[in-house]
């Protein structure tokens, strides 16, 4: 079973939708940062679904903490260079809809 990390306000609703496809969701709260990371499991996580590219700098933190996690940012905003080389996948939710988003991650 797939485990994610869903740091930002998601208001697209991703988290839900792959709650939908059968993944386990855990929200990392506040700003994202190696405490809320690790309490919401960022260890053992499959997938790090960041929502809102000002929360950019948990990137590099999640990677630190597990170098296999593929990062996905679902974000309108755009995302600063210094993150773009870690995340596996960037993504517009004007584009793709949270469904499909999540069926093409699972």
């Amino acid at each position: 079973m797939t485990m994610a990390v869903v740091a930002g306000p998601d208001e697209d609703g991703l988290g839900d939708a792959l709650e939908v496809g059968g993944a386990t969701v855990n929200r990392a709260g506040g700003t994202a940062a190696r405490p809320q990371l690790e309490e919401a499991g960022i260890v053992d996580a499959d997938l790090f679904v960041l929502t809102d590219a000002r929360l950019a700098t948990s990137i590099p933190v999640a990677k630190d903490l597990n170098p296999d996690v593929r990062v996905v940012v679902y974000a309108r905003d755009t995302v600063p260079e210094f993150a773009r080389g870690q995340a596996g996948h960037i993504v517009d939710p004007r584009l793709l809809d949270a469904e499909t988003v999540a069926e093409e991650l699972l």
